[in-house]
């Protein structure tokens, strides 16, 4: 919340529900649950109340096709992934109050009165529309089911409800060569009747929440505690005009509409409308549970519900979700959607169907005990405002150097110098004694050097936390355990313990002071790490029940945090360094991962594609042509305008070939046309007709031609 508004009550706090068709890999847990774990620990440690909410998203077409192709049911996948997903994470410490599902009797019966309500108060439009259906698959498709070239930037991979890679708005029906998902094949249109939510009616409200955080009149948020990222898609999508989006769909597998409604026989709800009625269903169950009122969350207008997603969900949590939440009534909108970019391994895109991964149940298998290391390297190249990237080495280097050399190190050296020279007790100390402190000034005043500096630090650490900057409260922790170690440089208590023992007792009580201080702010970050530096302290492992609060408030007051006299543990190693040799076996099993999942294709060509008929290869038009003309489409990487002489007739033709040739390498060059393609408009340009083209292995494209010069408009048979 903006620190200009007044607290809300109570938390309730989502992540992005994992689809339960394959294991979670780095980039879902950068994405979605990592930053969403830090903010749930710090607001407990900050004695908050909060709900921490997730579950199995367990519907749709991608489900059914998965079971298919293992030759199990649907509720054997859902099964597999659900156990997978709840055991790794809690292997890598993600401390859910709730661990949910979309499958539980409560959800569907939730989901149900959700869109029986809807539907009551005249909420949808019912329409009759043409939509694509997978003859190979025989069903239906849903919008993220289907791929295609964008018409307005060329991405020829863009989903049929959206292109990511510009942010627009589009329909299935829009994308240019569209395939399914589930088979590769080109889909056909095929009618059928759906409920359609009207967007478009709410756009003057969503407008108004978006960019004045305004909500029937009154403040609801501040829109600058919003990223820019965020608010530029949302701007984007009601800039373009919103569209009806169906709210069911033609699928075998999901929640059934209402059995009572006319027409609902076979119609299952749309996803973007069951998930994320999963964050209800699950806090239901979490009352249910713990004897609350699942009301007090999602219907209290002192709750602030916030959404932490990946970028590719911003427009379903931040448009279309609050217009379902909102047309139903009572419900609270979210505060924030502080959603993140995508993380990106080894200087390429992650990808889950060649297996360019790593896999985060493999991760907690092979690096027992080493959880913290990649919570550490996931948060350090957290993508909080852009794309961002793993690499093994980094994470190496990270480990070695940061946590090793500065975290374990400083731990280590106070530990053993504790048992040395106090037998394991934190010493007293005269307070006005003179040492230098951590900032490299002499001092003689304990309380106001070294505790009043720790109180201010560990206050930048909780206001990183507190604006969503999960990497600069990361490091202004690690700048806390580095103040450390200049503490211990500077006064060399190994080398005074003799001549200054007074001193050395001041600077050893202070280093204790900021360790135990770490082993509270490191807990949103390092959980794991925290329960270990409690028991070398021998002191209670952190409940998150508001010891990050009392900690400041015992600060602010000059007080100690760990009193002298007390007894300490015996000294461990926080971290151990990492060794080339395991980071090239991880290396190697991701390229081996990589070549498994990908077939070897027959002589390095491309298979062949379904056969035609006769007649259909009799339809096209294929002609020769000149380029007369050339010259990008601005905004465009990959488009090139081209004037194209038919012999007949000079014609204008979009091609996506900008990335491939320089226009002016193109003119004059003889082309082979599809001459009677439908006309399509890209960018705002009519193109009518395809070059085509031929393309290797590498990508890389070259003209079909004539080998002679047989004069332009011939037809090629």
């Amino acid at each position: 919340m903006s620190k200009n508004m007044t607290a809300p009550k109570r938390y309730l706090v989502t992540s992005a529900l994992p689809y339960a068709n394959g294991p979670l890999h780095i980039g879902h847990l950068a994405g979605a649950y990592l930053p969403a774990d830090i903010f749930v620990r710090f607001l407990r440690l900050m004695d908050k109340e909060v709900v921490f909410i997730c579950g199995s998203d367990e519907h749709g077409a991608a489900i059914t096709v998965k079971a298919k192709k293992e030759g199990i049911t649907p509720q054997e996948i859902i099964d597999k992934y659900h156990s997978l997903f709840k055991d790794t994470f809690e292997k890598i410490g993600i401390s859910f109050d709730i661990y949910h599902r979309t499958s539980s009797p409560l959800h569907h019966e939730t989901s149900q009165d959700f869109f029986r309500t809807l539907y009551k108060k005249g909420e949808f439009t019912e329409q009759e529309s043409e939509q694509y259906y997978d003859e190979e698959a025989q069903q239906f498709l849903a919008d993220r089911y289907i791929v295609g070239t964008c018409p307005k930037c060329g991405n020829p991979e863009a989903y049929g409800d959206q292109c990511e890679r510009c942010g627009s708005s589009l329909n299935p029906t829009d994308l240019i060569n569209p395939r399914s998902t589930l088979s590769g094949a080109t889909p056909v249109l095929k009618k059928t009747a759906h409920w359609y939510l009207p967007l478009d009616k709410h756009e003057g409200w969503l407008r108004d929440w978006i960019e004045n955080g305004t909500l029937d009149g009154k403040m609801h948020h501040d829109p600058e505690d919003w990223k820019n990222h965020v608010l530029g898609q949302c701007k984007s999508w009601l800039d373009q005009g919103l569209q009806p989006r169906a709210m069911t769909r033609d699928l075998e597998w999901g929640v059934d509409v209402p059995p009572e409604i006319p027409g609902a026989v076979g119609k299952k709800l749309y996803v973007w409308l069951d998930a994320p009625i999963g964050y209800i269903s699950a806090t239901r169950q979490w009352a249910a549970d713990k004897g609350k009122d699942w009301k007090d969350y999602w219907q209290d207008e002192d709750s602030a519900l916030i959404h932490f997603i990946g970028k590719d969900n911003i427009v379903f949590h931040c448009l279309i979700f609050p217009v379902i939440l909102k047309a139903h009534g009572d419900y609270v909108l979210p505060v924030n959607v502080p959603a993140n970019q995508f993380m990106n391994l080894e200087d390429r895109k992650i990808s889950t169907s060649k297996n360019w991964a790593v896999w985060v149940h493999e991760y907690v298998a092979d690096f027992p005990g080493l959880e913290d290391v990649l919570r550490y390297n996931m948060i350090k190249n957290m993508p909080e405002q852009k794309d961002s990237e793993f690499t093994w080495k980094g994470f190496q280097e990270t480990n070695n150097n940061e946590l090793v050399n500065n975290l374990a190190n400083f731990v280590h050296r106070v530990m053993v110098l504790t048992n040395k020279f106090y037998e394991g007790k934190v010493p007293d100390f005269d307070e006005n004694v003179e040492f230098v402190s951590s900032m490299g000034e002499n001092e003689n005043a304990y309380h106001e050097t070294e505790i009043l500096d720790l109180h201010d630090r560990l206050l930048e650490v909780v206001q990183s936390i507190h604006d969503y900057n999960f990497r600069e409260g990361l490091k202004a922790l690690m700048e806390i355990s580095s103040s450390g170690n200049q503490l211990l440089q500077f006064n060399q208590p190994w080398a005074l313990q003799k001549s200054q023992p007074e001193v050395v007792a001041a600077v050893m009580n202070a280093a204790i002071q900021i360790v135990a201080a770490l082993s509270v702010a490191c807990r949103p970050f390092l959980p794991f790490t925290s329960d270990k530096l409690r028991d070398m302290l021998n002191l209670p492992k952190i409940e998150e029940k508001g010891e990050l609060q009392t900690l400041l408030e015992k600060l602010g007051e000059g007080e100690p945090i760990i009193e002298a006299g007390v007894q300490l543990g015996q000294p461990e190693h926080l971290f151990s360094r990492i060794g080339d040799e395991i980071i090239e076996a991880q290396i190697e099993k991701l390229k081996a991962s990589e070549a498994a999942a990908t077939p070897a294709p027959a002589n390095n060509f491309e298979p062949m594609k379904e056969t035609i008929s006769y007649e259909d290869f009799i339809k096209m038009d294929i002609r020769t042509g000149t380029i007369l003309e050339a010259e990008r489409i601005p905004k465009a990487d990959k488009l090139l305008k081209l004037l194209v002489d038919l012999g007949f007739e000079k014609r204008t033709i979009v091609s996506g070939i900008a990335e491939h040739f320089a226009p002016e390498e193109v003119v004059g060059k003889k082309v082979v046309v599809l001459a009677n393609l439908a006309p399509r408009k890209l960018r705002g340009v009519d193109s009518q007709g395809m070059i085509l083209m031929a393309e290797n292995a590498e990508g890389k494209l070259g003209f079909v031609s004539t080998t002679a010069d047989f004069g332009e408009g011939l037809v090629v048979k």
